[in-house]
């Protein structure tokens, strides 16, 4: 029976008698131990369930990073104060001093900037390819590359990457494979793909709300492990811990995450259809001329559809600018960064959330100065979001 992360993840709740539905919340900071030697084993890993400070982990925490790993199909879990968080932890616990990583051009502003900008200083270099071209990635790999890096979904330009293949590639030179899911959740279950780690930034369609920042990492219990350890884990030294209050909040919206998907994806599809049959340029994996449509139907769990995010390019910024603020005051949405939302969201990406891309690298990788990036809300009637949207287009003469 193939995976499906939506049953795999209503199947992760188990309640004790008299247990509330929803688990309880604990905001404790430390916790107290019965005997003296417990705690001792307990910071030397060597016990099970117990807690002994929430930076390590917290029982709140533990159940939505158990929720997450059952949705991914992975050993287990561990979640963050951002989807930053998780990256950096991440890719700081496999690199060292002289390492290096092989990651897709196109990825999110935030993540650009920290290969480029921020693991010179630690002396880890990075090289950034075409990931859809696996000749360049598998040409790009050195003696001492020990990571792959790409974004299931690429952000913005929504390549589809080949999780598959990219997984024998990195197994065939002993590399690791880390994919970031977060435009794709469920639509995707890249661990079971061949990733070796899959990160999120939680804040976007898992928790649907725009209400927190948060993160994840799923991987096997030894990488998890790994991280938290008390001597040397990334993740337990450097911080980058969730609130529990938060973590709450967003294990009970995981659970209508694929409903929402279904909808986000279906309305979608309406509106990339309506682009392109206007005659815009318009970046829809869904869409048959998608170059990664045919590799999106082979990999993806089908049920939840295509997704949310849609990707329209006018090549110049003429115009783009005076269009997002009329579909914002004709109702649309929001012109606002971020994704996943229940009100259909709207940037221009080239001076947003890839800002820190410089602008040669942002032509390299396709992307024009006209690109506008829409994740497509929960609109409950997408015929009538699509006639403001086209209001305004006429109004500026766009179409």
């Amino acid at each position: 029976m193939k995976f499906d992360p939506a049953i795999a993840l209503q199947n992760s709740m188990n309640l004790s008698p008299y247990d509330g539905v929803n688990p309880s919340i604990s905001d404790s900071a430390t916790f107290a131990f019965s005997k003296a030697d417990v705690m001792t084993d307990t910071f030397e890993g060597k016990t099970e369930g117990c807690f002994l400070y929430s930076r390590h982990w917290n029982p709140t925490n533990h159940v939505l990073a158990n929720a997450l790993a059952a949705m991914e199909g992975t050993e287990a879990g561990w979640v963050t104060s951002s989807g930053m968080a998780a990256i950096t932890s991440s890719i700081l616990q496999i690199c060292n001093s002289g390492d290096h990583i092989v990651t897709a051009m196109t990825t999110y502003g935030g993540t650009y900037a920290f290969f480029q900008n921020y693991l010179p200083k630690f002396n880890i270099g990075v090289s950034f390819v075409n990931i859809t071209d696996l000749e360049a990635v598998e040409k790009a790999i050195q003696s001492n590359t020990k990571l792959i890096y790409t974004e299931t979904v690429t952000n913005p330009l929504l390549q589809i990457s080949d999780i598959p293949a990219l997984a024998t590639i990195a197994k065939k030179h002993r590399l690791k494979l880390m994919v970031d899911n977060t435009f794709s959740p469920m639509i995707f279950t890249p661990c079971r793909l061949g990733a070796d780690i899959v990160v999120y930034s939680l804040t976007k369609f898992i928790n649907g709300k725009n209400d927190c920042v948060a993160g994840a990492i799923c991987s096997t219990e030894e990488f998890i492990n790994s991280l938290i350890d008390v001597n040397n884990g990334t993740a337990m030294l450097l911080g980058p811990v969730l609130d529990p209050i938060k973590a709450a909040g967003i294990h009970k919206n995981l659970f209508t995450l694929h409903i929402r998907l279904e909808k986000h994806s279906k309305n979608a599809m309406f509106l990339a259809g309506k682009f392109l049959e206007n005659g815009l340029k318009v970046i829809y994996p869904g869409l048959e001329n998608h170059p990664g449509h045919n590799l999106m139907k082979k990999l993806m769990n089908v049920q939840f559809g295509f997704g949310g995010m849609i990707a329209l390019d006018f090549n110049t910024t003429d115009k783009v600018g005076e269009l997002m603020v009329a579909m914002q005051e004709k109702g649309v949405g929001y012109l606002a960064v971020s994704l996943g939302y229940f009100k259909t969201l709207f940037c221009h990406s080239g001076s947003s959330t890839s800002s820190e891309v410089p602008e040669d690298i942002q032509k390299e990788m396709g992307m024009s100065k006209g690109l506008i990036r829409y994740s497509v809300g929960l609109d409950p009637d997408i015929e009538l979001t699509w006639n403001k949207i086209e209001t305004c287009l006429r109004d500026l003469d766009l179409i």
